[in-house]
């Protein structure tokens, strides 16, 4: 089923487009694409943005593998380094201390009509981006690659079952709701 969408390309651009309209419309319904709330998130005074995040990956965690399972989809894990993830956090960090968003909630409240996003997010990200193209290949070999772990997911570097991760990481992350809820955070 999958492999004749993954032969056609223009309805994967299409289905691309359609998903990221939904993900967009589902943030924006979340709250999670206005300025006051990330920041709310940002000084621990409303958890919005962590509930949303974490509601997510216990949908979207088991859903993969339950695919995976039933052989409907294939996980292609992208290699990753410590020096990769510290320059790509920090790189996140910034951005979403300094603007208020991350890419996904900047598109979303540009979808919104927020100028704020539009002129600092989207214009922002382009310019970082045309910085760390024109960086990348100093980066590359002096930093991105230090500490490289390769193409592994954390069931496979366990050495263990997927299904023996993704239901206790799904039980704590409930668990986790719960307690946030409960607190009334």
């Amino acid at each position: 089923m999958l492999t004749s969408l993954h032969e056609r390309k223009g309805l994967q651009l299409v289905l691309g487009l359609c998903m990221g309209v939904v993900f967009g419309f589902l943030l924006q319904k979340g709250g999670v694409t206005v300025y006051d709330v990330i920041i709310g998130q940002l000084i621990l005074e409303d958890f919005t943005v962590l509930k949303i995040m974490l509601a997510a990956v216990v949908v979207g965690m088991p859903g993969v593998y339950l695919l995976r399972s039933l052989g409907l989809a294939e996980l292609h894990p992208k290699p990753g380094s410590i020096g990769s993830t510290i320059v790509g956090g920090l790189l996140f960090g910034v951005g979403f201390a300094l603007l208020g968003y991350c890419p996904g909630t900047v598109a979303g409240a540009v979808g919104q009509g927020s100028l704020d996003a539009l002129l600092g997010g989207v214009v922002g990200a382009l310019i970082g981006a045309w910085v760390f193209a024109a960086a990348y290949p100093t980066l590359q070999d002096k930093i991105l690659n230090k500490g490289d772990f390769g193409m592994v997911t954390l069931p496979e570097l366990l050495k263990v079952n997927a299904w023996l991760v993704v239901i206790p990481v799904a039980a704590g992350i409930v668990a986790l709701l719960w307690v946030i809820e409960s607190l009334g955070w």
